[in-house]
């Protein structure tokens, strides 16, 4: 009788179990920020061909569901794969292959550094990136010639953090055919009694880097997968990749094709002549990895190396403004033919000067509300009658927290407390649309984006300064900031329908937490670690 009961038993066991709908992950005893229009949160959720089938309670979940990888997340937090709505995807790889110069506290220790790297790197180009001279007692810009000592017949060239300016040695701007004398539009190379320094600002360093040889097809691969690896670390999930040629899409293509490349891309080309004619012709590109339908525009240079266009001059050097990067007359032009064709526009914009030309041009071609979605990246320096231009014409406001953290020590002496004031303005941009989409600008700052949560709720640095946070009135709920940095990025890449939110039938992309972000303190939001993170139902890291 017993063995007829136990038969019995196994049988409708099996049974139930045969009933259990077979699916390939699913996470329970979670806590899931689903990041839905209502911002819910529940238990579990499960996944089957790399889309969300259902969310509920674990109990419920698991009662119709099973799966090659069942993962209890023992109460940890789950949110939506983070997107990273403005960034340099390639540059930051780039910068991975090149000398680190990011937190030098002096030229000397530029100098230092790049020695060392140019020991296990003795060829070609000697290239390095982050340095800035703000961060140094010496405030000026450095000179080369102790850089023209040490590498006399080697080229050298050297990124400021900002990418808007950079220091040459004397054999790179000989071999580039720089003089004192040439004179360009929205640029400048700055002398010494009538001496070239080796700096360049904004257009000035384009004339070094088209000398600088192409990375072929093995390092390419490399620049891109590296990249990918430290992102996946970082929760990232997209990235909004800001000024890439045609001919990087295409091997952005050949490397997703192959698999080799997963991270999902929204690709905006650079403003030049022949990506234009190249995705006019081949019109919109989309795919779940790759969108490929905005242009990057430059309206000016950076705050921190003075190239940021203002309406006043800078409040620490009185004899300059600033200068716009092309004449009014191409943004001009090129609005009214990315409009033609049906395509974004997104306009690097700093200073207050150079975000008023830009949103007045794009609201004589907008005419009022609309969802093209044209976008200002940065929006950093706006005058305080302009804002109600984002709203007039629907214009997305495309900001990077962090920025506001990293300038508050001295974007002061740059502007005066008054223009202070409307600058680094995010809650007075969100209420112009009622969303804002979040980003780093990486390389130019930390890759991660916890930063970016902390630096637009707490308006601080890691030390907690300053007390009460920097012009904490523009701080972000932490709620906004985690929709910035999923379901409004998306939005600002026309992909809010298949991604930036756990919902039934987008896609898997999401991230495990070590800690709440939207209940700890403030130092443990910096404290905080990814565990896992999933693209498309696939695991694609997990911390040792």
């Amino acid at each position: 009788m017993k063995s007829v009961l136990y038969s019995l038993l196994l049988t409708l066991l099996v049974t139930s179990c045969s009933k259990k709908e077979v699916v390939d992950v699913i996470i329970y005893n979670a806590t899931v920020y689903t990041v839905n229009s209502k911002f819910e949160t529940v238990e579990a959720f499960a996944v089957k061909n790399g889309k969300i089938l259902a969310l509920g309670k674990s109990d419920e979940i698991k009662s119709k569901y099973t799966a090659k990888e069942e993962i209890n997340a023992e109460g940890k937090a789950v949110y939506p794969g983070f997107i990273d709505a403005h960034a340099h995807f390639y540059g930051y790889g780039q910068s991975l292959q090149t000398a680190d110069l990011r937190e030098t506290k002096s030229w000397d220790e530029v100098l230092a550094r790049l020695t060392e790297f140019s020991k296990t790197h003795p060829d070609g180009w000697l290239i390095g990136n982050g340095w800035d001279q703000n961060d140094w007692q010496d405030k000026a810009f450095p000179t080369n010639e102790k850089l023209t000592a040490l590498f006399p017949g080697r080229p050298v060239f050297l990124n400021r953090i900002d990418g808007h300016a950079a220091i040459a040695n004397q054999k790179a701007l000989d071999d580039a055919g720089i003089k004192s004398e040439q004179k360009l539009i929205g640029g400048d190379m700055l002398t010494r009694n009538g001496k070239l320094t080796g700096v360049l600002i904004d257009n000035a360093v384009a004339l070094i880097e088209r000398k600088i040889p192409t990375p072929d097809a093995k390092l390419a691969e490399k620049i891109f997968l590296d990249a990918q690896k430290n992102c996946f670390a970082a929760g990232l999930t997209t990235i909004d990749d800001c000024g890439l040629s045609y001919q990087a899409v295409e091997f952005i293509e050949k490397l997703q094709q192959s698999n080799k490349l997963k991270m999902r891309l929204y690709v905006m080309l650079s403003d030049e002549p022949e990506n234009y004619t190249y995705l006019f012709n081949r019109g919109l590109i989309k795919t779940d990895r790759l969108n490929v339908r905005a242009f990057k525009v430059y309206a000016d240079g950076a705050l921190g190396s003075r190239g940021a266009c203002l309406l006043h001059p800078y409040s620490d050097m009185p004899n300059k403004s600033g200068f716009l990067l092309s004449d009014r007359k191409h943004f001009e032009e090129v609005a009214v033919k990315i409009a033609a064709h049906n395509f974004q526009m997104c306009t690097h914009a700093i200073g207050d000067s150079a975000n008023r030309v830009i949103l007045n041009i794009y609201n004589k071609i907008l005419k009022g509300k609309n969802d093209k979605r044209w976008r200002i990246e940065h929006a950093q320096v706006v005058n305080a009658s302009d804002f109600d231009l984002f709203g007039r014409a629907s214009i997305v406001p495309s900001v990077q927290p962090t920025h506001a953290t990293s300038d508050m020590y001295w974007a002061g002496k740059r502007l005066g407390a008054e223009r202070l004031k409307s600058a680094y303005a995010y809650k007075q941009l969100l209420k112009q649309n009622g969303w804002i989409p979040l980003g780093t600008d990486f390389p130019v700052e930390n890759i991660n984006p916890l930063l970016t949560f902390y630096a637009a709720t707490v308006r601080a640095d890691a030390t907690g300064f300053p007390k009460g946070g920097f012009q904490i009135e523009n701080a972000l709920t932490r709620e906004e900031a985690l929709r910035g940095m999923t379901i409004w990025a998306a939005q600002s890449n026309f992909e809010e329908h298949e991604k930036g939110s756990l919902e039934k039938g987008k896609l898997a992309d999401f991230v495990m937490l070590d800690h709440d972000i939207l209940k700890s303190t403030p130092q443990n939001i910096l404290k905080t670690k990814v565990l896992k993170t999933y693209l498309n139902g696939e695991k694609v890291y997990e911390a040792k």
